[in-house]
């Protein structure tokens, strides 16, 4: 059975890198004392080493350790043996291109369908959905496609910002950019404001957090999604 927390960011105003959740991935890894840590997206260049120990200091807490794929000689050995994996934010496109350079893509997906926690932030959140196609990141890099994990029958948009009236900014929103992908896509749409996150356990998944989220379908008008709703209708 799936055990998936997908939080739309890795560090809320005020908080250290992960403070926020500690408490969830307590929980969730368990009778865990060592997970697979995924640097891939590299956040703003960040080399794996430096990545890696920004997630070793924080798992410290909670008394687990962190290991970097980097670390071992083969990438798709080190998933096919890993207790919980954690991917971080970054770059979207960087980051899954990097997957399927490496292999280790389809051997995250099997470990996670069969029991092992993820825990997923921001890009590495991006990922648990069927596409790519509703990351906010700017396509660095170009994947072999942007077909993802599949873990949610839905995308994300991890980050998602409400409209600011005060704001003198023209561009476009995040309901705007979303409303054009539905013009050509019928894939349902989560947006995952700061702070909150899936609790999913097979296919049952749970908003959890203070905010609500916001979910678009293509044809529908927007819904404001509360605290605690279950989200298994879009599994």
């Amino acid at each position: 059975m799936k055990k998936l927390i997908i939080a739309s960011t890795s560090t809320v105003h005020g908080k250290d890198y992960l403070e926020y959740i500690l408490p969830v991935l307590s929980n969730h890894f368990k009778e865990i004392n060592e997970i697979l840590f995924i640097p891939y997206a590299r956040p703003s260049g960040l080399t794996f080493e430096e990545y890696t120990e920004r997630a070793k200091t924080a798992f410290q807490k909670i008394n687990i350790n962190v290991v970097g794929i980097h670390e071992y000689t083969n990438a798709v050995d080190a998933v096919n043996n890993a207790k919980g994996i954690f991917i971080g934010g970054g770059n979207t496109f960087l980051l899954l291109k990097t997957l399927y350079e490496k292999k280790v893509l389809s051997a995250v997906k099997n470990v996670v369908e069969n029991g092992v926690p993820y825990f997923g932030t921001s890009a590495g959140s991006n990922i648990t959905g069927l596409t790519i196609q509703n990351t906010n990141d700017m396509p660095i890099v170009y994947p072999p496609t942007f077909q993802a994990l599949g873990f949610l029958n839905f995308n994300l948009n991890p980050h998602y910002l409400d409209p600011d009236e005060n704001s003198t900014h023209m561009g476009e929103t995040r309901e705007t950019r979303i409303k054009e992908f539905h013009f050509y896509n019928t894939i349902p749409v989560l947006g995952l404001r700061e702070g909150s996150w899936l609790d999913v356990r097979g296919n049952r998944v749970i908003l959890k957090g203070d905010l609500d989220a916001r979910l678009f379908q293509s044809e529908k008008a927007p819904l404001e999604i509360s605290p605690e709703t279950n989200l298994s209708f879009l599994m």
